[in-house]
């Protein structure tokens, strides 16, 4: 079961809206300390349940709770792109309310590992959700968590999109790094001390001349190397056809499918007999139709209702997430380009059409980095991907320094209606990092940073 813990009052927040939201965050401000499916186990998840609380306390009728559940809604609606495995490290800015979404291919028979670790000093409550994205329609919740450390797995039951979205809670501020990998779903591999490196002949191939596909993986060994369960079931059938040789049929009555074991030299278990994970079912061989062929096994899986799925993806060895972070840590930092291009919807993707243009001076918030690739925000909001060495640091090359003429505010956003976050005194020194909507990003002499019209 989940534990329950009060988390600590924030420290003491600045502004009338800060001081709103804080004497809101001990209604809000418990979370569990092990990871929770309740996508899965319970009627809400931890995001809707804190959206419920906002509404309870009143917030979702301020700016900030407004904010934070349109950034929540934005995310299903308008996700980055990225490969599977991916690793990411991010930046939660505590000033505007965000969410960071992620879309990235799947297919059935994986398994999906999705694993959030905060910075030290980071105190933030996080909330994890991943969905399968459906056409035309609001995406499907599969797995939530919130935890200090979140980390946690899921099964893919079709091929797809899914999609993961990372929000923190309201004034939540800190660094963290996400990782996304896939794994095989069956806990071990068919075939005693082989791995995905000795199947050949996928799913798909020609057979009889292209009278029909292969429903299955062979995975070549020796004569008489053990083919094993690759998960806890029953043997339902063993015998021998023309086809398969000397076959055993395994019953995963958890997922509802049935794993076929074909060409076996000798049959080891009998029906009706309940096997675990590792347990040998019987001896490789080149019974049947392969005859002709090396001594292999030919390993299937049918679902019910569907027939014959390819079983490489539940075999497929887990692949490492790349390294997150190249070059200097630069999340929470403004850069510029050198050059004005397009921020591009995917780590690897060329600019094409749905592409922001992006001038020189536009300065970009670093959201995150993935290997030598940053995920930046535009003072309008668009986030997208650019690379490093595309940018300069806005802090170290401003566009232009100067003498204050007048007293004036810095805003937190580039309109004129947006929060004071500081003021500055005339004759004060500054350095100017971007521009936009009119608007000058300025730098004062103690490092404080806004928007001004001068």
């Amino acid at each position: 079961m989940d534990s329950t813990t009060t988390r600590p009052v924030p420290r003491p927040l600045r502004g009338w809206l800060w001081a709103v939201l804080a004497g809101a965050a001990l209604a809000l401000g418990s979370c569990s300390k092990q990871q929770t499916l309740q996508a899965i186990f319970q009627k809400s998840t931890p995001h809707q349940a804190y959206a419920h609380q906002l509404a309870q306390a009143g917030l979702d009728r301020r700016p900030a709770g407004r904010a934070w559940l349109a950034a929540a809604a934005q995310a299903l609606r308008d996700s980055l792109i990225v490969p599977m495995p991916f690793a990411e490290t991010g930046y939660f800015r505590p000033e505007v309310p965000a969410a960071a979404s992620y879309r990235y291919a799947v297919r059935a028979g994986e398994q999906v590992h999705v694993s959030l670790t905060l910075a030290p000093g980071a105190n933030a409550r996080v909330f994890l959700d991943a969905f399968e994205v459906n056409t035309a329609q609001t995406p499907t919740p599969l797995a939530s968590a919130d935890t200090v450390v979140l980390d946690f797995r899921y099964r893919v039951e079709t091929d797809g999109q899914h999609l993961l979205r990372v929000q923190p809670e309201l004034l939540a501020a800190g660094r963290y790094t996400l990782r996304v990998a896939r794994e095989p779903s069956l806990s071990t591999f068919p075939v005693r001390g082989r791995t995905d490196a000795a199947a050949a002949s996928f799913w798909g191939a020609d057979r009889d001349g292209g009278a029909r596909r292969h429903e299955g993986i062979d995975i070549f060994a020796p004569r008489g190397t053990p083919a094993i369960a690759a998960t806890d079931g029953f043997i339902t059938r063993t015998g021998e056809t023309p086809l398969g040789g000397r076959v055993v049929w395994l019953a995963d009555a958890a997922h509802g499918e049935h794993l076929y074991y074909a060409h076996l030299d000798k049959q080891l278990v009998s029906p009706g007999q309940h096997v675990r994970a590792g347990d040998t079912l019987g001896l490789v061989g080149n019974t049947g139709n392969a005859r002709t062929t090396a001594p292999h096994l030919h390993f299937g899986i049918y679902r019910s209702g569907r027939g014959a799925v390819d079983p490489f993806p539940f075999v497929q060895r887990a692949a490492t997430p790349p390294a997150p972070q190249a070059g200097p840590d630069r999340r929470g930092e403004f850069v510029r380009l050198r050059a004005a291009t397009a921020l591009r919807p995917a780590p690897a993707a060329t600019a094409g059409r749905q592409s922001v243009r992006v001038s020189k001076q536009l300065p970009l918030l670093v959201l995150g980095q993935q290997g030598a690739v940053l995920r930046v925000q535009t003072p309008a909001g668009q986030v997208g991907y650019v690379a490093r060495q595309e940018v300069v640091a806005a802090g170290s090359t401003p566009l232009r320094r100067l003498m204050l003429p007048a007293a004036l505010e810095l805003r937190s956003q580039p309109v004129a209606v947006a929060p004071a976050r500081a003021a500055l005194a005339a004759r004060m020194a500054v350095a100017v990092l971007g521009e936009a909507n009119g608007f000058s990003l300025l730098r004062g002499p103690q490092g404080q940073v806004g928007w001004a019209l001068i």
